[in-house]
């Protein structure tokens, strides 16, 4: 099947019905479900299996060896890590079909799944969080909020630009990187 202004590797299946946004490129043995909507520019990575019922907005990159499963929805400028894992049943069995029973997952804006990380099912990820590389994350994500371990624990903040920030006695902080100052309040990280 061919997509204009796209670049789909020869080794990859892009069933019927599946929606390639302009711009995306999808590498080397991927199966790209009917039903599943990848983005503007989004770059899909070797050995990536995205089922249908999936969105990605503009711009995520998708690293090697990921499955991205029915339920699952990616804003823009998300990035999942190699290897990184999202469920979509609480409790599988292989004699039980669960199909009418797929959680939704959602990514919010910028935020980014380190390696091997594990998403567990229904969970909501809160624009620009970071969760570190091999985290199991059982619970929600605040936005700006970095998460590492298993299971994983909030330990810090990190800006728009993945630094970590440190705030002050005023709950102010600015990015080292790009000089944009950020709030905290209430347990909330917001852009000032």
């Amino acid at each position: 099947m061919k997509y204009p202004s796209h670049f789909i590797h020869p080794s990859s299946y892009v069933d019927e019905g599946a929606q390639i946004g302009a711009g995306a490129k999808i590498w080397h043995f991927c199966h790209i479900m009917g039903g599943a909507v990848i983005g503007e520019h989004c770059n899909i990575g070797q050995n990536v299996f995205v089922a249908s019922g999936v969105k990605l907005g503009k711009n995520v990159k998708v690293q090697n060896n990921v499955s991205i499963y029915t339920g699952v929805t990616c804003e823009d400028d998300v990035f999942l890590g190699p290897s990184m894992v999202f469920t979509n049943v609480i409790n599988p069995r292989s004699a039980v079909n669960r199909k009418d029973e797929y959680m939704k997952t959602h990514v919010g804006k910028g935020a980014s799944i380190g390696a091997n990380a594990t998403i567990l099912c229904g969970i909501r990820i809160g624009r620009y969080a970071f969760i570190g590389a091999g985290a199991v994350v059982n619970r929600d994500v605040a936005p700006y909020s970095l998460v590492v371990g298993q299971p994983a624990r909030h330990v810090g903040w990190m800006s728009e630009h993945g630094v970590r920030l440190r705030f002050d006695q005023n709950g102010k902080a600015q990015c080292e990187v790009s000089g944009q100052w950020y709030r905290l309040e209430d347990g909330r990280v917001e852009p000032e």
